[in-house]
């Protein structure tokens, strides 16, 4: 029967837990945790295929060095202290011989879903003085968090729908049907939007896609790419301009810049916005007077938005239709956590901040330590001071999943140096000089950190690894403790003694301590003790209402509806020209079987139906005389690739979409894939210059053509 165990999926932002059958160091068998408070049973494909991950035959469990170069390179297993010496060594001559901002960090999106990576990986980056630090945020939700620090004071200080007690529920650019949640920690969306029609509420979705979400909703509308925000801010008008004061709840006397809200949409009338959108006037007024109407209502935006050319505004055109709707704080709306582990409000996180250095090649301002990711290339190709000559990546596929990826593959040929920590060999590792493999999520302890800031229910969670790492293997704590303190002990500038120690002890301590200190800190009463008698979880409630002012991170304890920069990016998006109507524009997707761009070497994750074509409404393709089932030619200002299309009538007419992330093709000795996934890259199409005032890439509604290949 095999023995049982409890496990946690940290593949996605659900973090469900899990229920496993192991027999020796073998899974047998995977299900969901019905005892789990938040997930309560659900688990999704990529919960399953967890095991796959650990069990992968292609996965790097000792570190590799590359030798030879192009198709004469190989793959050749070191020791672990020869590769961080070797690693070590490298980084500091680079950054001795160059100076601190030759050294190019990029963290991918698993860190977030990392213990270790949380408590260390963030203090290895912060031990490299480089400005040129780069990560997956920039071609994600760069824009929540930018209008997070400058309307409530944090970049993670972020409101959370309460689904389960709204009766409205507007979702913008968003799908958790697929994603299961996202910037929304919700295991089990199917069930919950099914609790949502039951007690009466309504789910309507606004995508230019016909998605998982918008299939199970009670409205879909059609909205074009790139014009969300002349929607959402002539919803804004509606409710400011148009509807009678009784109407519209008093907002709360901790806001400021009411006026200058009304003042900026005033002309962004629901008749202009449905010249771009496509989206009826009409309904854009029934939508903004049926969220003041109802007697809790919430509005949702994702990544359909925040990855667009107007994703800072988007978002904060939402968190305004909250605010002004009376619907922030207050159940049903959008509400705050009180995870037992407060990264906010301890300052585990830091507040974030803008423009405080810029980019060297194109002057592009960072964003919470961050340039957009959509300047790396740049800076690795143009020589000059500052130029990024050595690069070390975490957990990360740039190449497949940032702008021009294909540039960007080109450009990292010329590095002096590159490491990766990484369990496999990818499109963008494969560039490495040294790979450091650290153990799965099924050898590691694991808590949340992040993810329990951005559920809707509020839990706690400790899950021991499940199996112990073999002797030869590692924690990805502590590579990041060997790099950090190897290459500080190589560096010509050396930090303060004191610092060296106190950094020396806090890189020494595990995940696991550090995190039974966080919760002794805390005021829930949860101990790390008591979460060890409770794997499944504790249940600390729903999200409460009634918390603002007082736990606003801002200084003044005040909501700033108003920041200059938002203002001006309005007053910006006001005077630029109505996006052309007659031309294709591209978005992504995603399927729930993926994980952005890894998870395709898990059979039962790829195989069924072929999800890697071009989807085009029937009509676009019918206007081109192109064949459904026919390859086509898909080309953008920086790329052209060839691919398969489908024709789909869950496309609005002039989009087209590629999945995200998606299509590796095995190369032998650089690729340890040992199949091929068909596909091609969306980002080989996407333009590093189209970009929010964040910094965010734009990656849907980029303009295309599409031509019999």
């Amino acid at each position: 029967m095999g023995e049982k165990r409890i496990g946690v999926c940290n593949l996605c932002e659900a973090i469900c837990g899990l229920e496993l059958t192991i027999e020796g160091r073998d899974v047998v068998g995977v299900r969901g945790n019905p005892a789990d408070p938040l997930s309560r049973g659900h688990i999704c494909p990529k919960g399953v295929a967890i095991a796959d991950v650990y069990a992968d035959p292609d996965r790097l469990r000792r570190p590799v060095r590359r030798v030879g170069e192009g198709t004469d390179a190989r793959w050749q297993e070191i020791g672990w202290d020869e590769a961080f010496d070797l690693v070590a060594d490298n980084l500091a001559r680079v950054i001795n011989e160059h100076g601190d901002d030759a050294l190019g960090v990029y963290l991918g999106n698993p860190n977030a879903h990392s213990l270790g990576s949380m408590t260390h990986g963030t203090a290895m980056f912060k031990s490299f003085r480089t400005k040129n630090r780069y990560s997956a945020t920039s071609v994600d939700q760069l824009p929540h968090q930018l209008v997070a620090h400058l309307v409530f004071g944090h970049q993670l200080f972020l409101p959370i729908p309460d689904i389960d007690r709204t009766s409205w529920f507007l979702v913008v650019g968003g799908n958790p049907m697929a994603s299961n949640g996202s910037l929304m920690t919700v295991p089990d969306f199917p069930q919950r939007v099914r609790d949502l029609r039951a007690r009466g509420g309504r789910m309507v979705v606004l995508d230019p896609r016909r998605t998982e979400t918008a299939k199970v909703a009670d409205e879909h509308h059609f909205v074009r790419p790139g014009t969300d925000a002349w929607v959402l801010l002539a919803m804004l008008h509606v409710l400011t301009a148009e509807a009678s004061p009784d109407d519209v709840p008093t907002v709360a006397s901790y806001v400021d810049g009411l006026d200058t809200v009304v003042e900026l949409v005033a002309e962004f009338t629901p008749e202009r916005a449905e010249a771009v959108s496509g989206l009826p006037a009409a309904e854009i007024r029934r939508l903004a007077r049926e969220l003041a109407a109802a007697d809790s209502g919430v509005v949702y935006s994702r990544i359909g938005v925040s990855a667009g050319p107007w994703g800072t505004v988007c978002q904060w055109a939402v968190t305004c239709l909250n605010v002004l709707t009376g619907n922030l704080d207050r159940p049903g709306g959008a509400m705050f956590t009180t995870p037992a582990i407060d990264a906010v409000g301890t300052g585990l996180i830091g507040r974030g901040h803008h423009d405080a250095w810029r980019s060297r090649v194109r002057g592009l301002p960072e964003t919470a330590g961050e340039l957009p990711v959509a300047a790396l290339r740049e800076e690795i190709e143009t020589p000059g001071e500052g130029q990024v000559r050595a690069l070390l990546t975490v957990a990360g596929n740039p190449v497949l999943s940032t702008p021009d990826g294909a540039r960007l593959d080109r450009a990292m040929r010329g590095l002096d140096f590159m490491a990766a920590v990484d369990i496999y060999v990818n499109e963008t590792t494969r560039h490495a000089d040294v790979i450091l493999p650290p153990t799965t999520a099924l050898e590691r302890d694991h808590y949340d950190l992040v993810f329990h800031l951005l559920a809707v229910r509020n839990t706690a969670r400790f899950t021991p690894a499940v199996f112990e790492k073999e002797p030869d293997q590692r924690h990805d704590w502590q590579v990041f403790r060997e790099i950090t303190l190897r290459t500080a002990a190589r560096l010509d500038r050396k930090a303060p003694l004191k610092k060296r120690l106190v950094q020396r002890a806090r890189l020494t301590a595990s995940p696991t301590f550090l995190i039974g200190q966080l919760l002794r800190r805390g005021s829930s009463g949860v101990t790390l003790a008591k979460l060890r008698r409770r794997p499944a979880g504790v249940d600390l409630g729903p999200l409460r209402g009634g918390q603002l002012p007082d736990r606003l991170p801002a200084r003044s304890k005040r909501v700033d509806l108003a920041p200059a920069l938002v203002v001006q990016d309005v007053a910006r998006l006001a005077s630029v020209p109505a996006p052309a109507g007659d031309e294709l524009v591209l978005i992504g997707r995603r399927d729930q079987r993926d994980c952005n761009s890894w998870m395709h070497n898990s059979e039962r994750l790829t195989r069924g139906r072929p999800r890697h074509q071009l989807l085009m409404n029937p009509g676009d393709l019918a206007q081109r005389a192109i064949q459904n089932g026919s390859r086509v030619r898909v080309t953008s200002r920086v790329g052209s690739v060839e691919v398969e299309v489908a024709a789909s009538d869950d496309l609005m007419p002039g989009v087209v979409s590629l999945p995200h992330g998606y299509g590796h093709a095995g190369d032998g000795v650089l690729m340890s894939r040992s199949r091929d996934v068909p596909g091609v890259s969306v980002n080989d199409l996407t333009d590093p210059e189209l970009l929010d005032v964040s910094g965010n890439a734009a990656l849907n509604g980029v303009p295309v053509a599409v031509t019999p290949a």
